[in-house]
């Protein structure tokens, strides 16, 4: 390969990287640690929770890519915790000696790891069926766990925060691969749960057949217009029996949330989620669900 080339290709794959990594929470190791330790004293990952009557299922988070069990919940845990949830999070998609970081793996193993953590979850709390909210990759990956590997058996509800669930163009980064021979290569060799997340990706080609939805799964999206990580943002919204797709802006136009803002710290979009949790004692989002 001819040196401008390698000097393009690498250029590429770091402005992929960068412009992910930039968008996704971070924390350094300290505040991890820190964070993981408190957790479980506000009742979240708390092994020994039994749902009540009002909310007989456990709920089980769901991290984005280049997130973790901790920083991606510090606000949806603790929210969902104080209306009586048992609420559970895991980590996924490790790769070797990347620290940190996680949902970074081929997206169908990180499924198999939610399918394990789903079976734990059920068995410390007695459930026969959890929920399931995930943010961006966390929203359509459990899609696959769902379609795939029995999760639909176990799982009643899928709420998805600005999930990809029919790829992203990343504001049209992904579409420059063709032009850089081996960049594809390169990102499925290293990042593969980036790869798998490129619209019209192998991996996105086979979640997508047949439909959108199984039976059984009531699923919700919530999108926000200004996402720009996950473009087109109704490329996110899903199709089928059971399926909710709301648009944060329609329940408070002055909702600013950007792909990381809605799922880690938007309070509007946290009580659209408890909506979508317990559709009977469903509440009017607004703007004011912000002091909710």
């Amino acid at each position: 390969m001819l040196p401008w080339k390698r000097r393009a290709l690498r250029a590429l794959s770091v402005l992929l990287l960068t412009a992910a990594a930039t968008l996704a929470p971070t924390a350094s190791a300290s505040a991890r640690d820190t964070a993981a330790a408190a957790a479980p004293n506000r009742g979240w990952n708390d092994f020994s929770c039994k749902p009540s009557a009002a909310h007989p299922r456990p709920v089980v988070l769901v991290h984005g890519t280049f997130g973790n069990s901790v920083d991606n919940w510090l606000g949806l845990a603790p929210y969902l915790v104080g209306r009586g949830y048992c609420v559970f999070s895991l980590d996924y998609g490790r790769l070797p000696n990347v620290p940190f970081f996680h949902g970074l793996g081929p997206i169908d193993k990180s499924a198999e790891q939610l399918n394990a953590y789903v079976d734990k979850v059920l068995a410390a709390t007695g459930a026969p069926e959890a929920d399931l909210v995930g943010h961006s990759q966390g929203g359509m990956m459990p899609r696959h766990y769902l379609k795939f590997l029995g999760g639909a058996e176990k799982v009643r509800a899928l709420v998805g925060i600005a999930p990809d669930n029919h790829g992203t163009t990343l504001l049209g980064l992904a579409e420059l691969l063709p032009y850089f021979p081996g960049a594809a290569e390169l990102l499925s060799e290293k990042t593969p749960g980036l790869a798998d997340q490129v619209a019209g990706s192998p991996f996105l080609t086979k979640l997508n057949e047949g439909g959108d939805t199984v039976p059984g799964v009531t699923y919700t999206v919530i999108a926000t217009k200004y996402d720009q990580v996950v473009t087109p943002y109704r490329s996110q919204f899903l199709s089928g029996d059971d399926v909710t797709n709301v648009l944060i802006q329609d329940k408070c136009a002055l909702n600013l949330s950007e792909h990381v803002a809605i799922g880690t710290v938007d309070r509007i979009t946290f009580h659209e989620v408890a909506n979508a949790l317990d559709p009977a004692h469903a509440t009017p989002t607004t703007c004011l669900s912000v002091i909710g």
